[in-house]
C-alpha cells in the first residue's frame, strides 16, 4: 500500500512540473453594454457623454473603429458573442421572444429558436474546459429554465435569465413576485449597474490564482431609461431632439457604466493581475435613436445613419476595445471586425485550441501595430420588422462596400463606407456590377448557412381605415422606389426625405372599408430654394397635382389640401406620389398623406 502511495505521489509531482513551468493563462473580462451606440464614448467622438474610464481603457489598449454587432438587436448578437457563429446559422435572428406578426406587415417572420441551443459550444464552455473559473454577472437573454448560464458553461450566474430588461434598475430588484437571481439582499435604492459591479468585484476576489472568465453583460444602457437623479442633474436638461446627443438620463446611465469599468479595472490592479487580464468592451447593437418608450430617443449615432433595429451603420456599428497581454497600448485599428470574432480571438489569447466550427476569425493580428486581417466579407440576415421601424433585410460588407437588400421588394442599396460613412449616396446604378456581385455573394451565404426565409403574410392589411373614416398614410409605411428617396425615422423627421432625384417615387397600399369622396391632405416641408416642384398624387385613374411651396425648412411641415378623390367601392387601393419636375435641389419632405372623408 505504501509503495503504491509513493508511486502515485511521484507521478503527481512529475505531471505537475510542466504545468507549473507553463506561463499562466490570462484572465478574461468581457463587458458588454446593452444598446450602446458606436459614437457614444468620448474616445469615439462624443462631446456630450462622460466616459473617462473607457477612454483610458482605449488608451491602454486597442480601439477598433470599424467594429460591428452581428445583428441590429440584442439576443442574436449575444448568441454570436457566445458561439462565434452568425445568428442566421443558429436560427436565432431576433430579440427573444420576438414580436409577433402584425397586420400591417407584408411578410411573416420565420419561427426562430427561443434559446441558445445546448448543443452549441459556448466561449464559457471552452474556457471552463481549459481550467478557467467562469462566472456570469448581468443580462443573459438567451433562454430561461434549462438554458440559463449555468447550463452553458458558467459556474456562477448572477442576475441572468430569459428577460431582456431588468425587473428594476433600483433595488429591490423585484417585479410580480419574481426577484433577479442573486440580488435578493440588495439595500433599498441601490442602482443595478453599481450592484452588478459589486458582485463582479466580489467574484474577482474569490478566484485566487486560478484563471477566470468574467462575463459582465450590463443591462445598461437599455430602456427603461433610469439613473440616479443626482447624476442626471449634472447634465444639461434635455431640449428638443434634433439629431444630437442630449439625453441626460441616458448620459447618466452611461456614466454609471463607465464608473463600473473603472471599478473593475482598479480591482484587477489592486490584486496585481491587471497586466495579465484581457479586458474586452463592446455593445450588442447600435444606440437607440428612435422613439421607443418614455424619455427616448436615448442617443444619436451621428454621423452614422439611423440606429438600433436598422441595418445601416448606426444600427450595427459598435465600440470595441481590447486591453491586455498582446494588445499594443494606444493602437487604433481600422480592420473590419464583428461580434463573431470574439470567440476565436479570446481562445487564441488564452492558449485554447481555436475552434474550427465558427464563422469568426481571430483578430489578434489587429492588436499589434502592423497587424492586418485577411480580406473577407461580413454578413447580416434580419428577417424581421424591428420595434424601431427597420424593415426586414440582409446586408454584406466586403472591402469598402456595403450592400443592403430588403426582403419585401428586393430593393437594394450600395454604399462605399470608406468614402461615405453616413450612407448618404446610394451607388446602386453607378456601380451596378459591384452591387450584382455582392448580391450574389449574399445569396450564396444565405444558402450556405440555411438562413430562414420570410413568407407572405396571409393576414396582411395595410393602413386600415380608422373608425372615424380617415385613412392615414404615414411616411414610415410607404414603399420607396428609386435610388435616393428614403424614410428618415429620427423623431424630429419621420419623413420621406432625400428626394433629390425626380425619378424616385413612393407608394402606399391601404384598405378602404367605406366608399365615398375623400379630401387628400399632405403634410409637406420644403427648404429654401427647393420650392416649385410639381408632384402628382395618383389613386387609380385619379390624379391630384401639388406645386410644392417653400416652407422655410424641410422639417417645417405644413398641411396642403390637394382636392378630392372618390373611392367607389371597398377594397385595396394604392396611392402613388411621383414628381413631375424639380427646379431646385430637392423635391420636398413628405411626412404623411391623409384621406379625410368629405362631409364627415
Amino acid at each position: 500500500m505504501s509503495r503504491c502511495l509513493l508511486l502515485a505521489l511521484a507521478t503527481l509531482s512529475i505531471t505537475a512540473v510542466p504545468s507549473a513551468a507553463q506561463p499562466a493563462r490570462p484572465n478574461v473580462v468581457l463587458i458588454v453594454a446593452d444598446d450602446l451606440g458606436g459614437r457614444d464614448l468620448g474616445c469615439y467622438g462624443s462631446q456630450f457623454h462622460r466616459t473617462p474610464h473607457l477612454d483610458q481603457l482605449a488608451k491602454d489598449g486597442v480601439r477598433f473603429t470599424q467594429a460591428y454587432a452581428a445583428c441590429p438587436v440584442c439576443s442574436p448578437t449575444r448568441a454570436a458573442i457566445m458561439t462565434g457563429k452568425y445568428p442566421a446559422r443558429l436560427r436565432l435572428t431576433d430579440w427573444l421572444p420576438g414580436r409577433g406578426d402584425l397586420p400591417a406587415q407584408k411578410l411573416s417572420r420565420p419561427m426562430i429558436r427561443q434559446e441558445l441551443p445546448l448543443e452549441e459550444i459556448t466561449l464559457a464552455e471552452r474556457l471552463h474546459d481549459a481550467g478557467y473559473a467562469t462566472v456570469h454577472v448581468g443580462k443573459w437573454h438567451l433562454g430561461g429554465e434549462g438554458f440559463s448560464p449555468l447550463q452553458q458553461g458558467f459556474d456562477v450566474n448572477i442576475a441572468g435569465d430569459h428577460t431582456g430588461t431588468p425587473l428594476s434598475y433600483f433595488a429591490p430588484f423585484v417585479k410580480n413576485g419574481r426577484t433577479m437571481t442573486g440580488l435578493a439582499d440588495a439595500p433599498s435604492g441601490q442602482y443595478l449597474t453599481d450592484r452588478l459591479t459589486t458582485e463582479a468585484e466580489r467574484l474577482i476576489d474569490s478566484f485566487g490564482d486560478k484563471p477566470f472568465f468574467l462575463y459582465l453583460p450590463h443591462y445598461a444602457v437599455h430602456t427603461p431609461l433610469m439613473a440616479p437623479q443626482e447624476l442626471v442633474d449634472t447634465y444639461p436638461p434635455a431640449g428638443p431632439f434634433t439629431g444630437q446627443q442630449n439625453n441626460p438620463i441616458y448620459a447618466a446611465m452611461l456614466e454609471a457604466l463607465d464608473h463600473s469599468v473603472g471599478r473593475i479595472t482598479k480591482k484587477l490592479r489592486d490584486l496585481g493581475v491587471l497586466d495579465r487580464t484581457v479586458i474586452v468592451f463592446t455593445s450588442d447593437n447600435g444606440g437607440l435613436a428612435t422613439t421607443e418608450g418614455p424619455k427616448t430617443p436615448a442617443t444619436s449615432n451621428a454621423p452614422l445613419r439611423e440606429g438600433k433595429g436598422w441595418l445601416y451603420e448606426g444600427g450595427i456599428r459598435v465600440p470595441l476595445i481590447i486591453r491586455g497581454p498582446g494588445a499594443t497600448a494606444g493602437q487604433v485599428s481600422s480592420n473590419v471586425v464583428c461580434s463573431i470574432d470574439l470567440v476565436p480571438t479570446l481562445c487564441e489569447l488564452c492558449g485554447v485550441k481555436l475552434p474550427d466550427s465558427v464563422d469568426g476569425v481571430s483578430v489578434v493580428p489587429s492588436l499589434t501595430l502592423d497587424g492586418k486581417l485577411p480580406d473577407r466579407s461580413l454578413y447580416w440576415h434580419y428577417p424581421h420588422y424591428s420595434n424601431q421601424g427597420g424593415k426586414p433585410g440582409g446586408a454584406v460588407r466586403s472591402g469598402d462596400y456595403k450592400l443592403i437588400e430588403y426582403y419585401e421588394n428586393g430593393r437594394r442599396e450600395l454604399f462605399n463606407i470608406a468614402k461615405d460613412e453616413r450612407e448618404n449616396r446610394n451607388r446602386i446604378i453607378v456601380e451596378a456590377a459591384v452591387a450584382d456581385q455582392l448580391a450574389s455573394e449574399l445569396a450564396a451565404w444565405r444558402a450556405a448557412v440555411d438562413a430562414q426565409r420570410m413568407t407572405p403574410n396571409p393576414d396582411y392589411k395595410p393602413n386600415l381605415q380608422l373608425a372615424n373614416g380617415r385613412i392615414e398614410l404615414p411616411a414610415k409605411t410607404a414603399t420607396v422606389h428609386g435610388v435616393m428617396l428614403r424614410y428618415e425615422p429620427l423623431p424630429h423627421k419621420k419623413t420621406l426625405g432625400y428626394w433629390v432625384i425626380p425619378a424616385d417615387f413612393a407608394t402606399w397600399e391601404f384598405d378602404a372599408t367605406r366608399p365615398g369622396t375623400y379630401r387628400l391632405e399632405a403634410l409637406v416641408g420644403c427648404g429654401n430654394g427647393s420650392g416649385g416642384s410639381v408632384v402628382h398624387f395618383t389613386i387609380g385613374d385619379q390624379t391630384l397635382a401639388l406645386t410644392v411651396k417653400d416652407t422655410g425648412g424641410f422639417q417645417a411641415f405644413q398641411p396642403n389640401d390637394l382636392g378630392t378623390i372618390t373611392l367607389d367601392k371597398p377594397g385595396r387601393y394604392e396611392l402613388t406620389v411621383k414628381p413631375q419636375s424639380k427646379p431646385g435641389p430637392a423635391v420636398m419632405d413628405l411626412r404623411s398623406v391623409t384621406l379625410v372623408p368629405v362631409g364627415k
